[in-house]
């Protein structure tokens, strides 16, 4: 039997959790398909900029995947259509999403363009959810060629760490997105004192143990300001951390991920939105009543959030299930597409 070489265009910050958490689960769903597949990684870097030898070792493979995650970002715009119309590969998007922050500008025409390019370009398109489908049909792009499929990361694989023994009891997690987000400053105070407070309750109230999942080392830089007492950090690999997030009883998380990993380990979130991208994560698993608004932050609703929730665990957890299965079985149709490029 051939092996077949794979290209997979990603965002591998090996700091970051969330992106790790996103290319470690497209490749294991790669592998479980195309079990003697040779998997070659380029950053989503290359497709900034036209270089011949990238380009060529990118025809090189049987077809390429680019994704997922939250990749049409102004960050990593604009692509280079040089680059990108001399792909000669098949290519695959694999649950990819829009980004667009808190007070950030909107894209530029040239970013826009570019993915427009690049979608266009795609034999396959797998969105991760609803709201980047809109935009995209918005921008003029078939919507029978895009797929929703949700974030590959709900999938991931959990291991039970060698050596992280979890309190017995109540057990809430919490997580800041102090990664780059330029608005955090703005609203520093108000996201301390409420996660202070949800801290607070839970552990004079209930005993509860209160853990920080922390998803990148800039946190560091953050979460001691908390101030909260016997606060414990979980920071381990991303199917170990998983695992650990479907221990919890309860996690409120602001990067993304956070969020993701707990609604795939079936424990209940909220979702503090910084981002488009958390809401509509919120919208796309059916429940954007966890969503809990930065101007909110003062008022104690995310304390009654919280209150609310610890109360509907089993039914959030139920629910959660059931949009697991679905997501899972529209991954397994669209890696089954894959070898419609070979």
């Amino acid at each position: 039997m051939k092996k077949i070489k794979i290209a997979h265009i990603h965002v591998w910050d090996k700091d970051n959790k969330g992106d790790l958490a996103i290319v470690i689960a497209v490749q294991d769903a790669l592998r479980c398909e195309f079990p003697n597949a040779k998997i070659i990684d380029f950053p989503i870097e290359v497709l900034k900029n036209y270089d011949a030898k990238k380009l060529g070792e990118l025809n090189q493979a049987d077809f390429i995947v680019f994704g997922g995650g939250g990749v049409f970002y102004r960050y990593f715009l604009p692509f280079n259509k040089r680059m990108i119309s001399g792909l000669k590969s098949p290519l695959a998007i694999f649950g990819v999403g829009y980004i667009r922050e808190v007070g950030a500008r909107a894209l530029l025409d040239k970013e826009r363009d570019s993915i427009i390019q690049l979608v266009k370009k795609a034999k396959l398109v797998g969105v991760r959810e609803n709201y980047t489908k809109k935009i995209l049909v918005q921008w003029g792009l078939g919507s029978d060629k895009i797929l929703v499929i949700g974030d590959p990361a709900v999938l991931l694989e959990e291991r039970i760490p060698k050596d992280f023994p979890l309190t017995p009891g109540l057990k809430i997690g919490l997580n800041l997105n102090y990664s780059g987000w330029l608005g955090f400053g703005s609203w520093r105070e108000d996201i301390l004192n409420a996660y202070r407070e949800v801290a607070e309750y839970f552990q004079k109230e209930l005993g509860a143990t209160v853990y920080y999942l922390k998803h990148h080392p800039g946190e560091d830089n953050i979460y001691p300001s908390l101030e909260i007492k016997d606060l414990q950090v979980v920071d381990l690999e991303p199917k170990e951390q998983k695992y650990v997030y479907g221990e919890l009883d309860l996690v409120i998380g602001m990067m993304l991920h956070s969020c993701v990993l707990a609604f795939g380990a079936l424990t209940p979130e909220i979702n503090v939105a910084y981002d488009l991208r958390n809401r509509n994560f919120a919208r796309f698993i059916g429940c954007e009543e966890l969503v809990a608004e930065l101007v909110d932050l003062k008022s104690g609703k995310l304390l009654a959030s919280a209150k609310n929730l610890i109360d509907k665990k089993d039914f959030y957890s139920q629910r959660f299930s059931k949009k697991r299965l679905i997501i899972k079985k529209r991954q397994e149709e669209f890696v089954k597409l894959l070898n419609t490029l070979k």
